[in-house]
């Protein structure tokens, strides 16, 4: 991976064009390293970030002790007893983890996570259509913190800002590393927490990111995060596609399935495509079924 690079120009592009070729050619199914230019950013110091989070609302914070164990339950991550605010300020020593939610509902942050986009979005609409539900997240990490074994519904890149990290990617719908019931539940409001297995490591691909590194992680592919020697602060940009909403209609479909023990059907490598049950399932979610 790079070293520290120089701040880009305010017009520069996101995401350099060698970024958007390699892009390209692993969109949706693969992850991949790319780079970005947005180190240096003025919104993405620690005292911008600090002043964003204290005017969020708490439903769009998560903040608690970062040093925990990859497949801590949620219910026992532990509270590092500070306000957010401090949390942000003092994040140098205070062992922590935060993330400010849905942060493109400031405008100054909704402006750089559409420009960013911007950028990927004809690539994104040539393989799985139009950019749906675009969203932003900000993550700030102490030194040592980790992000436990985890997966997300979005179509992701994080764009390395401050310090570094390492994040090891699994190969999505690997069902020895979320089991099917696992996704339904989820896909019906359950954790994004994973149950960690020691021998799941050989599994997955570390990627070490310093700032200017970014990395695409595609949708529901576990992962986890471990945290350098420095303060971390990275920026997520999310979006949403027919093939996202696809497989989540597939899985909450199976879900009421098999809550009536009937057969439940198999989700293929392209969801979208799968139409009558994907109908189905609307006909018999708006019945009430």
């Amino acid at each position: 991976m790079t070293a520290h690079r120089p701040i880009a120009a305010a017009d520069a592009a996101t995401f350099p064009d060698s970024a958007r070729a390699t892009f390209a050619a692993a969109y949706p199914d693969q992850p991949v390293a790319l780079t970005h230019n947005l180190v240096g950013h003025t919104l993405l110091s620690l005292d911008a970030l600090a002043l964003l989070a204290e005017r969020m609302p708490a439903s769009s914070v998560e903040y608690n002790l970062g040093k925990l164990p990859l497949g801590v339950r949620p219910e026992d991550t532990p509270s590092n007893g500070l306000t957010l605010g401090e949390t942000i300020r003092t994040i140098e020593s205070n062992g922590s983890w935060a993330v400010l939610k849905n942060v493109e509902r400031d405008p100054a942050y909704a402006a750089l996570l559409d420009a960013a986009l911007a950028e990927l979005a004809p690539i994104v609409a040539n393989k799985t259509g139009p950019m749906l539900h675009r969203e932003a997240f900000i993550f700030l990490t102490s030194p040592g913190s980790v992000t436990p074994f985890h997966m997300d519904p979005e179509h992701n890149i994080l764009l390395q800002i401050m310090g570094s990290k390492v994040m090891t990617i699994f190969p999505a719908r690997d069902e020895a590393l979320v089991p099917a019931q696992k996704s339904e539940e989820f896909h019906g409001g359950g954790h994004r927490n994973l149950v960690w297995q020691d021998g799941f490591k050989a599994l997955g691909t570390p990627f070490p990111m310093q700032p200017g590194d970014a990395v695409h992680v595609p949708v529901k592919a576990p992962h986890f995060v471990e945290n350098g020697p420095a303060v971390s602060v990275s920026l997520s940009v999310t979006w949403r596609s027919e093939r996202s909403v696809a497989e989540g209609e597939l899985h909450s479909f199976n879900a009421l399935l098999r809550r009536r023990s009937l057969p439940v059907g198999t989700i293929s490598a392209q969801p979208e495509k799968q139409g009558v049950r994907r109908l189905v399932y609307r006909v018999m979610r708006k019945l009430g079924v």
